[in-house]
């Protein structure tokens, strides 16, 4: 048996500038995100003799449901299907699930599953592979089914620690960032109940990828003032920057409950700052606040940075 967890990636600044077509039009993107201590877990196992996998060929994938199918082509999720075909893997049980509801949730959850399930198979085909290798690949693979998929999820989540994620079409790379922010504020994740599929929304920002451009000069900034110390400032763009995000594509922040949450947040003095996670309109909203200040009636989670990034073992 094999576990392996990668954490779900946070983005505070340069969401859209990682986007596949900004990086095409203007060749350089950039983020300011961390992998959170909240992850996705996978269990691969391979019965031994007498059992679904060996005696009866079937591969069985258990998620938010239950799969039994007898050949890879079959398999109805599509992050799986890809991974397992890249791999060609014999039939085996893969289990997956998370620490927070993760479907539509804005924090990456393909691309931490993905990376998740890579390590496991690393592990068990006995596979070298470097945190960014896997990276790599996993974005690779998430392509075939999220063309619109940006850079920064799979090395947001499988890379640990609070960093500054650049992108060219020549490649990635990161800077990693004083943390001392995280000392002074809270940051908390709060459910909006909904739950969307992000490919409409990148889609439409994809159409319209000229309204991401002011989004990029508030990464440089936003390092400046964190460097600094200058945490109010670094506050304060980050409010603008969410204002900015919304005029990506209107489908950001199109839902009543999204709007209503947004104007709450917004008139909540226990509250600094928010915006939504991901692509947008639904999964959770990320606030920072004082420390042990929140003040909400929504129900919330506080989160903090995982260093570790992708992991993973065997057990017996």
């Amino acid at each position: 048996m094999f576990i392996a967890s990668c954490p779900l990636r946070v983005s505070l600044f340069g969401g859209s500038t990682d986007n596949p077509a900004f990086i095409e039009k203007y060749g350089y993107g950039a983020v300011i995100s961390f992998a959170s201590n909240l992850r996705t877990h996978i269990i691969l196992t391979r019965d031994s003799t007498f059992g679904y996998n060996q005696y009866e060929h079937q591969y069985i994938i258990n998620y938010s449901k239950r799969e039994s199918v007898d050949s890879i082509e079959k398999i109805e999720n599509e992050l799986v299907r890809y991974t397992l075909q890249h791999f060609d893997l014999p039939p085996l049980s893969v289990y997956m699930t998370s620490d927070i509801y993760s479907q539509g949730s804005g924090l990456a959850s393909s691309s931490s599953y993905l990376i998740s399930l890579i390590k496991a198979i690393c592990l068990w085909k006995d596979i070298k592979m470097t945190q960014t290798e896997i990276c790599e690949l996993a974005y690779q693979l998430e392509l075939k089914f999220n063309p619109h998929c940006g850079y920064q999820d799979p090395y947001g989540c499988g890379v640990g620690g609070f960093k500054k994620i650049e992108f060219t079409r020549e490649g990635t790379k990161y800077q990693f960032l004083n943390t001392d922010f995280f000392k002074e504020y809270d940051m908390h994740l709060i459910f909006t109940g909904i739950t969307r599929n992000s490919k409409n929304i990148l889609s439409s920002v994809s159409e319209n990828i000229d309204k991401a451009l002011p989004l990029l000069p508030l990464v440089d900034e936003a390092q400046q003032h964190l460097a600094e110390g200058d945490y109010i400032s670094f506050i304060n763009l980050f409010n603008k920057s969410w204002e900015l995000k919304k005029e990506t594509s209107p489908l950001v922040a199109e839902n009543k409950n999204v709007i209503e949450i947004d104007e709450s947040l917004l008139n909540n003095d226990t509250v600094l700052a928010h915006k939504l996670c991901g692509a947008g309109n639904g999964g959770f909203f990320l606030t920072i606040s004082q420390k042990d200040k929140l003040d909400t009636s929504y129900n919330s989670i506080k989160i903090d940075i995982n260093e570790e990034g992708v992991v993973g073992h065997e057990l017996p």
